[in-house]
């Protein structure tokens, strides 16, 4: 067992606790770090968004200072601030109000000393790679220059967001495979682009989940434990082309496919020292808040084999 990490859970699951709640369980959990969910207070939610621990909108020197003596006295740390919304969005009025919220996230991400935003570059799902790459080009200069400006790292996970009919048939994501990555870096050449490497995706797309970790090192600003569990009987029987739930969930860590002291080891191989955090999906673990806290502390009791 090796420390190379900051070790806690992104706070989406801890919906209808106050962030004061999330610290002290993550500090009586002995977690490190919290990737702390900040949704905008108004707006549609979805299975694990919509949750707000911090109001990024409306945050003020004196609030930020507040969180971060909270933080400081419990010693647990703010990861980044999440928010997941997909910023291509074809719908020009929900995609500007999502930009706006990035924005909005990047300066209090800077306001608090953080100085990450984890989220996703977004997607229209019923157009091409090719032609998605160019509403990259339009949408995300701005923000990563506003990024640049204060000092803030942007970190996008590398979910197809490709779980309802409505999100068919490409997601809600672009940046889900290696050659995406390339692409969306040569196009977006900034130093504050990086990547939120969660495994699970990779298993059901069924993609080397290890190999990627060494040739984007440099750019892994953040890390997710999140599992997968394919189920190769009703893979066998729908294919690739379904919808992804059809043959596969999520799962909490050590229950899924993803082979976790392999994961581990290729980022210590990297030497990586960033944060890593818990993403709870599990729905055997929906059944209530209590429910949703052992599905943390199980997950925490299991990496900890491999990350103390």
């Amino acid at each position: 067992m090796v420390k190379i990490m900051k070790f806690g859970l992104l706070t989406a699951i801890c919906d209808g606790m106050t962030l004061e709640q999330v610290v002290d369980f993550a500090a009586e959990n002995h977690l490190e770090c919290l990737e702390v969910a900040c949704w905008p207070k108004t707006g549609a939610k979805r299975r694990y968004a919509g949750v707000s621990h911090i109001d990024a909108a409306n945050l003020t020197e004196e609030k930020a200072a507040e969180i971060r003596a909270l933080c400081a006295e419990k010693g647990v740390q703010i990861s980044s601030l999440a928010y997941y919304p997909n910023t291509l969005d074809p719908d020009l009025e929900k995609r500007a109000s999502y930009v706006e919220h990035i924005h909005k996230l990047i300066d209090a991400s800077a306001l608090l000393g953080v100085n990450m935003v984890t989220t996703f570059i977004g997607r229209i799902s019923n157009q091409t790679v090719a032609e998605n790459l160019e509403a990259v080009k339009k949408v995300w200069p701005p923000i990563l220059s506003h990024a640049e400006e204060k000092g803030v790292r942007i970190a996008i996970e590398n979910c197809p967001m490709w779980f309802t009919d409505d999100e068919w048939p490409g997601g809600q994501n672009l940046m889900t495979t290696p050659a995406n990555w390339r692409k969306v870096f040569e196009i977006l050449d900034s130093p504050n682009l990086g990547i939120n490497y969660d495994p699970s995706h990779f298993v059901w797309q069924q993609i080397d989940y290890i190999k990627p970790i060494y040739e984007f090192k440099d750019k892994i600003f953040h890390v997710h434990f999140k599992d997968i569990k394919v189920y190769q009987d009703r893979l066998a029987d729908v294919g690739v082309m379904a919808n992804p739930l059809e043959y596969m969930t999520p799962k909490i860590p050590g229950l899924g496919n993803v082979k976790w002291d392999q994961y581990v080891s290729a980022l210590t191989d990297i030497g990586y020292q960033g944060y890593s955090v818990i993403e709870v999906e599990d729905k055997a673990f929906e059944g209530s808040l209590e429910d949703a806290k052992k599905a943390v502390i199980q997950s925490a009791r299991y990496l900890r084999n491999f990350v103390i």
